[in-house]
């Protein structure tokens, strides 16, 4: 049984967020991603309290090519420690589960 995963980071800038979505995407590490902002972001960071706006990204894989999607955007992301988290896709269309197991499938040239 494949298990799927949302995987979420944010960037400063929109344009961080496409240039780390599109690749991911072109190299099926991802079957898609959505870019949400400029979101309000409150958080700890360097033992101090901010807040800031970001861009969110959000893509879709399956949990057999999490690490490498997550090597991928640590590899690349702007940030020295960037917010790289997943969480399991519980319950979801079969159709859609079957496009992100298809879009991200290693077989596929």
């Amino acid at each position: 049984m494949t298990n799927y995963v949302q995987v979420s980071t944010a960037t400063e800038t929109k344009q961080q967020a496409i240039d780390l979505a599109g690749p991911a995407v072109k190299e099926r590490l991802a079957a898609g991603a959505q870019i949400i902002g400029p979101v309000t972001s409150v958080f700890w960071h360097l033992g101090e309290y901010g807040m800031g706006e970001e861009w969110q990204l959000l893509l879709k894989t399956t949990s057999e090519r999490y690490p490498e999607l997550e090597a991928y955007l640590l590899e690349r992301h702007p940030w020295d420690n960037p917010e790289v988290c997943a969480v399991p896709i519980t319950e979801g269309a079969e159709r859609c589960k079957k496009w992100i197991s298809d879009s991200v499938s290693r077989n596929v040239s």
